[in-house]
């Protein structure tokens, strides 16, 4: 953590929390003595590097979103070096004479550089509207390597001069693919509350936005994870045969911090798919695509998500895409690890949060008598997180009470869970299978080169 030897840090948390204490273990090549650096369990604290005898930490404490705070080695009075703001910081590392800063702003990645006292200095150039990790090199050098990735941008290592303030290619993968060709733009859509909610729509340059295009709208929002740029050579097959792609961060994630999160958990969970709802409209009424030609596509939590968008506004869907989905909402409880769920969805043994629950749950909210969206339903036989059990009797419900000409399918993979570490033979399958799906009953005839 500095130039002149490798420092030995030494955490103690409690199961549960992400607070810990830190000591430092001082060591002289002979004998190691341990020192008391953060006690109080109050915050999280993760050291960063030492420069000039001081230690370097980012920090919660007294800033949900994040700080970055220096103190003498041996403990003592801490200094804020950096405060906190409204955007969350997502990385921190230090080169020999900067602090480097990544921070998420409207769900994409904005790298600012500080001196060691905490002046801000320059923003770092990115290629785009993109996601960043790394900012690792040598403590004794103002060099440090990024990996920068965006919607149609594969993984790409650059190198950054920190005196300079330049970034150069160092590695990139070697693909059949020119990402100049496509482009990609985020909009504000308003929720039904009043929330701004952004959206990312990507798309080949060279698109003729007549409002009839096959359009993919992808989201999550739920249990804090946020949903940033990332990389899909399958995405830009989709956009090469003339699609539209979206991704909505909607509340439940942690695009704004913790209240972005908290604003779509336990009761006020329609919020997320207000939000969601919202954005599908936005597409169809700034005329880029018509509900037939609007698919929408979510998994596990985001299956959840579409489950329940499609039975609150079937006709504003022409396809929709539920997969490996929690669609029982009053029994997720009872299998695997569907309790650990609840401080997300609430508890159905809780009459106020029983109610909410009843009124989303895919599964219960499928009615008679009602012209649904095509449905590809996607589960796995052995997936131990959302047992097949959910995506199984929805299917069979959705095709029960289907009083439309659409197809309602299964597709159910055998011998694989819920997705992590599928081999690529499989992952290419599933993405054949959905999109033929998904174009056939837009009623789109897919090129001969695909």
């Amino acid at each position: 953590m500095d130039d002149a030897k490798q420092e030995l840090f030494i955490y103690s948390d409690e199961p549960g929390s992400t607070n810990n204490r830190i000591w430092h273990a001082n060591h002289d090549g002979k004998s190691v003595t341990i020192n008391k650096i953060l006690d109080a369990n109050d915050a999280n604290y993760t050291p960063l590097a030492i420069r000039n005898n001081r230690l370097f930490v980012r920090t919660s404490k007294d800033a949900p979103t994040g700080k970055i705070i220096s103190m003498p080695l041996s403990g003592g009075t801490m200094t804020d070096v950096i405060p906190a703001r409204a955007e969350a910081i997502e990385g921190a590392s230090l080169t020999q004479s900067r602090i480097i800063i990544q921070y998420m702003k409207d769900a994409h990645a904005v790298v600012e550089t500080f001196d060691l006292a905490g002046n801000p200095m320059k923003n770092i150039p990115l290629a785009g509207l993109g996601a960043v990790t790394g900012f690792t090199g040598a403590p004794n050098s103002d060099e440090t390597y990024y990996s920068y990735a965006d919607f149609t941008t594969p993984a790409t290592i650059y190198k950054y001069n920190a005196a300079a303030n330049t970034s150069e290619v160092y590695r990139k993968p070697e693909l059949p693919l020119d990402s100049s060709k496509y482009t990609a733009k985020q909009v504000f859509v308003t929720s039904p509350d009043g929330t701004k909610v952004p959206m990312f729509i990507v798309h080949r340059k060279d698109l003729k936005i007549t409002g009839n295009s096959p359009t993919l709208l992808y989201a999550y929002g739920g249990f804090g994870a946020s949903q940033t740029p990332w990389f899909s050579t399958s995405r830009t097959v989709w956009m090469d045969m003339g699609g539209i792609w979206c991704l909505a961060n909607i509340r439940g994630g942690s695009e704004y911090g913790k209240a972005w999160h908290e604003a779509a958990t336990k009761v006020r969970r329609q919020n997320a798919y207000d939000d969601f709802i919202a954005c599908g409209e936005y597409l169809v009424n700034e005329g880029y695509t018509t509900p037939k030609r609007l698919a929408i596509q979510g998994g596990s939590n985001g299956g959840l998500l579409i489950g329940v968008a499609m039975n609150q506004r079937p006709d504003l869907f022409g396809v929709c895409i539920p997969e490996v989905g929690v669609m029982d909402m009053l029994r997720f409880n009872k299998f695997t690890i569907g309790a650990a769920w609840e401080g997300d969805y609430g508890s159905p043994e809780n009459q106020d949060e029983f109610f909410s629950l009843y009124r989303i749950s895919p599964y219960h909210n499928l009615k008679p008598n009602t012209h649904y969206p095509a449905t590809l339903v996607t589960t796995a036989d052995t997936d131990d997180r959302v047992v097949p059990s959910h995506s199984f009797k929805y299917a069979a419900r959705l095709q029960a009470v289907q009083a439309g000409p659409a197809p309602v399918l299964i597709r159910i993979e055998s011998s694989a869970g819920h997705g992590a570490g599928t081999p690529i033979r499989k992952a290419l399958e599933a993405v054949t299978d959905v999109y033929s799906f998904t174009l056939h009953n837009m009623g789109i005839t897919i090129p001969d080169k695909f």
